[in-house]
């Protein structure tokens, strides 16, 4: 009898212990398929973006509230038009990425040049690795007013065109409304913003130059955020010089 009840209690076991190490392989596997992110591709970092995953915001696309001790109560944005189609699909957490609706890598690039061109106009803006993913290029102030990691602004990942930036929970809202992101999954504030901003999300890839420059319309959201100052533009650039074209007619 004791050997019986010994097979059954073993059966129990393996019953139970196959399906949930099959289930914890595949799911180690699509973390590493997400690629390079901010947390290192090895167990422990597995396990630390599984733990974090319990605090994870249950509706990423719901706007944040302003909180009652910011002074700014508004943010720079006024309106964004509606970007077509339904959401891409997004997965993890660090990293965090967007798994359809990827646009081909010329839009990346276009993407890269302008936020490069971005820090040729503004003084107090440059390019870096990127400190939250500690890979990649980012964009950065040297006069942060707001706390995110060494001043980054925004970053955007060469495997799926999206990017990662910070905005005033008011933009956030404009933003979430017109369908280009969502909040990132630890953006709640707290003692959560010891790893990410509270309004930290994550702007959908640009697949047509007309959604890259409302993509571009975030990223100078986001750097009057961040930076506290008006973003110039390539147009602007040109006015100054005198050199934008006449539409008076």
């Amino acid at each position: 009898m004791g050997n019986l009840t010994f097979s059954y209690a073993h059966l129990v076991a393996i019953t139970i212990l196959v399906p949930t190490i099959r289930h914890l392989y595949l799911d180690y596997q699509s973390f590493i398929a997400l690629g390079p992110g901010g947390t290192p591709k090895t167990i422990m970092g597995y396990c630390k973006v599984k733990t974090l995953g319990m605090f994870a915001l249950r509706d990423p696309y719901a706007a944040p509230k302003v909180p009652w001790s910011m002074t700014q109560k508004e943010g720079c944005l006024s309106t964004l038009p509606q970007r077509e189609g339904p959401r891409p699909s997004t997965l993890g957490i660090a990293p965090h990425r967007q798994v359809n609706q990827i646009p081909p890598q010329r839009m990346y690039e276009k993407l890269a040049e302008a936020i490069h061109t971005i820090t040729v106009d503004n003084a107090s803006l440059h390019e870096g690795t990127s400190c939250f993913e500690k890979h990649g290029t980012g964009l950065f102030t040297v006069t942060p007013q707001r706390r995110t990691c060494g001043g980054e602004i925004c970053h955007a990942h060469p495997s799926d065109g999206s990017l990662h930036l910070t905005l005033h929970p008011a933009d956030a809202k404009i933003m979430l409304e017109g369908g280009w992101g969502e909040r990132h999954p630890l953006a709640r504030g707290g003692w959560l913003e010891r790893f990410v901003p509270g309004g930290f999300v994550m702007i959908y890839a640009p697949r047509n130059d007309d959604e890259l420059k409302v993509v571009l319309e975030i990223v100078r959201a986001a750097a009057w955020y961040v930076a506290g100052e008006d973003i110039k533009s390539e147009h602007d650039k040109r006015r100054d010089s005198g050199q934008a074209e006449d539409l008076s007619w």
